[in-house]
């Protein structure tokens, strides 16, 4: 059996590719073990694709699948662990933002009887808003979600084969790898290392993208959100009441005075907002509910050169769709 899996997503990585292969091979093969690199093409626009079938056409140790489309980054690295043989498994970028150096200390970790091995990186580079927006985002996740997950642990890190035999076992369609990662458990080791900044390309992680996956991250591993709509009722029923036994006692005592129309649009509004923002908790977690039902692949294959199937479990057959390689 395999010793190492190296699963690399990849989405419009043209320009970084081969230096990034070249730097991670480099790194692997004076450690000795027996490895296999499984690279997962997300429905790249650019070279990617044809630049993947020619590193496998030359390398072995290579191998890949190709989406039908972009499907998203927790759906390559799940079609990445899938894909995988070896008995300890590294997920990381293409990009050179998690330097392939580290790959031996995280095996050097892994071999002292540690399921899971986290790289976390530091925020050096980052603007200030940037960080103090991580910061708060991690201190209301700590708070609200149950698992803990810890600020600057991303994607980057080894996981043994019984940890990603658990990550698979999971169903859900709405994935967000960080908190699997830390629901399932496991002996766990962390290092720091200094912020890297991406060798060529763009980062597909705009401000839009970031807060669609923490609004998700917030709610896969949590029903808090309910249960705040629930507390914000009852402390606007029980305000309602003390204000209406307040307006009673005026009256009684002062006669009926007219009523302000500040006061009567102020509440509308409030009252409305609040009741809007509950609606659209709940039809966060309805749209959720109606998603797994409908029990959909997590993605489609293109085309792989992989002898094993990268289908989902319980999903449609390989035969379903065209595997056969593409001329180049």
């Amino acid at each position: 059996m395999l010793q190492v899996s190296v699963v690399v997503p990849c989405y419009n990585e043209s320009e970084v590719l081969g230096a990034f292969h070249t730097a991670l091979v480099a790194a692997l093969e004076p450690t000795r073990q027996s490895f296999e690199i499984c690279y997962v093409d997300d429905g790249s626009s650019d070279r990617t694709r044809r630049q993947l079938s020619e590193l496998a056409g030359t390398d072995p140790r290579v191998r890949y699948t190709s989406f039908s489309r972009n499907f998203g980054k927790e759906a390559a690295m799940l079609a990445g662990l899938r894909m995988s043989r070896g008995n300890a498994v590294v997920l990381m970028d293409a990009d050179l933002q998690h330097p392939p150096e580290l790959v031996p200390r995280m095996m050097e970790l892994h071999r002292h009887g540690y399921d899971q091995v986290v790289a976390q990186r530091d925020r050096a580079g980052e603007s200030a808003l940037r960080t103090a927006l991580s910061r708060v985002y991690y201190r209301l996740v700590r708070r609200c979600m149950d698992v803990e997950v810890v600020d600057g642990a991303g994607d980057f890190r080894l996981l043994s084969r019984r940890a990603v035999d658990a990550v698979l076992s999971l169903p859900e369609s709405n994935r967000f790898s960080k908190g699997i990662f830390s629901w399932i458990g496991f002996d766990t080791a962390s290092f720091t290392y200094r912020n890297v900044k991406r060798a060529a390309g763009q980062s597909k992680w705009g401000g839009r993208n970031l807060l669609n996956y923490g609004i998700d991250g917030l709610l896969s591993f949590n029903s808090r959100p309910l249960r705040l709509a629930i507390h914000t009722g009852l402390c606007l029923f029980l305000s309602a009441l003390a204000y209406a036994l307040w307006i009673i006692t005026n009256v009684a005592l002062y006669g009926v005075d007219a009523p302000g129309y500040t006061t009567l649009m102020t509440s509308v509004v409030a009252l409305s907002g609040i009741q809007l923002a509950t609606l659209g908790v709940i039809g966060e977690y309805v749209g959720r509910i109606y998603h797994e039902a409908k029990n959909r692949p997590h993605y489609v294959v293109r085309e792989t050169d992989s002898s094993r199937t990268a289908f989902p479990l319980g999903g449609p057959s390989p035969t379903a769709f065209a595997h056969s390689r593409m001329e180049s």
